[in-house]
């Protein structure tokens, strides 16, 4: 009875096990379920006029099984696929406002396993499965990694951006400005932005007088040095200098021996113009553009109101038998003050072969350190008279003369004082004035040449007041030569000795 009752049991166990197994196989299978996707944007979620550059955030959901990456796209161009979920985008503006639409699709792990060369679900075509191109080829080979796509969402998330465009914004920078006189050289500096980033900024429009002939140049550009070579051009351009490298484009416009303008503007990537910005600001001020008269150039750098002026116009005019006169350039640096100084000296004295530098103590020993050096190396030659300042920086001036040492300074150097002359051809000079802490030099051994001493021997070791470098490049004397001709008519002989025979400047 037990085994009949046992026989039974098991026969209904095999039953109910059939009818399982009956179910499994005619009953319908469970199908995978796409992913759904959301988007952001952070910190503020909702929509407005978006800059043209902004973060977009997203994720994605699947209930069954992960998520291996999203196409997007903008505006029905291409899909692009990408395994992240957030992506900053640079949107193109437009001239008018712009409204770009977004779309993201998540994508799950439910692939076919084999690379597929076209995705198409839901009557959207997403192109070829992403894949690493080993061998650069453009196209999919046999055994190259590839993102195995299986479903996507089947409503991809969107949003739209309304993109508002900017106009760009520019003014000049604070070391900007111009003179009421100047040559035909000058650096200028300005700042200029853009709401819609500052890489939105395609070019800087600028202009001589006429702010419809503009010129070009990179938007990245913050300032330039414009310059002119052919001077005796009916229509000279002007050269252009970015970082001190010259630039291709010519500059066209100027006006000599005439009043000029300078107009500048921004502009972005959609053509939108900031407003032209112009030196000088209003028509109250002028820019006068001086012609450069001849090859030597006279650097007032006297900081008394005394005739030292009147001392050497008067000199100069009387060279060559008066053929001199109207035939140099005079430059008060102190009178007309220019922006990048350093920059903007150099490049005014390349116009030049021969420089008179004068001062009295309080010579721009700085100017003096960043210019002169490679005036010279160039080809220019340079007359510089000044007492030295107190202290002087010994490495400074040794990069502006050629000397091994100074003297320790004098107190005082009174008038009447004759400084004698070491060579042939230099007519002895006489002190008019009387001067303090002057410094007397060793010229260096290997480069100079005494020209001058201080008569009697002041007991300093040297009493050289006045050399010269054995090149004829530099001639450099330690007083004034305004305050030292008491021997009236012989400085104007110096000053030709130097400039005609030592420096070979010609009419």
């Amino acid at each position: 009875m037990i085994k009949k009752i046992t026989t039974i049991l098991l026969l209904l166990l095999l039953f109910a096990m059939f009818v399982s197994c009956d179910e499994s196989v005619n009953g319908s299978k469970h199908e995978n379920l796409p992913p759904e996707t959301s988007l952001f944007l952070y910190p503020d979620s909702s929509i407005s006029e978006q800059p043209s550059k902004l973060t977009i955030n997203w994720w994605g959901d699947d209930p069954d099984g992960i998520i291996v990456g999203y196409f997007y796209r903008w505006n029905n161009d291409k899909w692009e696929f990408t395994k992240k979920n957030k992506i900053s985008f640079a949107l193109q503006i437009g001239a008018s406002d712009t409204l770009y639409n977004f779309q993201v699709a998540a994508v799950d792990n439910s692939g076919n396993g084999k690379y597929d060369n076209n995705i198409t679900q839901n009557g959207i075509n997403y192109g070829a499965e992403p894949f690493e191109d080993v061998n650069k080829d453009g196209k999919y080979n046999q055994g190259e990694p590839f993102t195995d796509i299986g479903a996507i969402d089947l409503t991809p998330a969107q949003q739209k951006f309304p993109i508002k465009n900017t106009k760009p914004t520019i003014e000049w920078n604070q070391l900007t400005s111009l003179p009421a006189e100047s040559f035909p050289v000058m650096t200028l500096g300005w700042n200029a932005d853009d709401l819609d980033g500052v890489e939105s900024i395609k070019s800087i429009n600028i202009a001589l007088n006429d702010s419809t002939k503009i010129v070009s140049l990179d938007g990245e550009i913050r300032n330039i040095t414009i310059r002119i070579k052919d001077i005796n051009s009916i229509n000279p351009l002007m050269d252009i200098l970015v970082n001190g490298n010259l630039i291709s484009q010519k500059l066209p416009g100027i006006k000599l021996d005439d009043n000029n303008k300078i107009f500048v503007q921004a502009e972005d990537i959609s053509g939108a113009k900031s407003e032209f910005i112009k030196l000088p600001k209003d028509d109250n001020n002028k820019w006068f553009v001086r012609k450069p008269k001849g090859k030597l150039l006279l650097i007032d750098d006297n900081t008394k109101k005394d005739n030292s002026a009147n001392f050497y116009e008067e000199n100069l005019n009387a060279l060559q038998n008066g053929s001199f006169t109207g035939k140099y350039d005079v430059w008060d640096i102190h009178k007309y003050e220019i922006p990048y100084k350093s920059i903007t000296f150099m490049e005014t004295i390349k116009l030049f072969d021969v420089l008179l530098w004068y001062s009295d103590n309080q010579p721009d020993m700085d100017l003096a350190a960043t210019t002169i050096k490679k005036f010279t190396a160039n080809g220019g030659k340079v007359l510089f008279t000044t007492v030295l300042p107190h202290p002087v920086d010994i490495v400074q001036l040794e990069d502006i003369l050629p000397i091994d040492s100074v003297s320790a300074p004098l107190k005082f150097l009174k008038s009447k004082v004759t400084i004698e002359s070491l060579a042939n051809g230099y007519p002895e000079l006489k002190t008019t004035g009387s001067s303090i802490k002057v410094k007397f030099f060793y010229p260096s051994t290997a480069s100079a040449t005494a020209i001058y001493k201080v008569t009697p021997d002041v007991g300093l070791g040297t009493n050289v007041i006045g050399f010269k470098s054995n090149d004829n490049k530099i001639f450099f004397f330690g007083l004034p030569l305004h305050e030292c001709d008491g021997n009236i008519g012989n400085v104007k002989i110096l000053l030709e000795k130097i400039i005609f025979d030592d420096f070979g400047l010609t009419l």
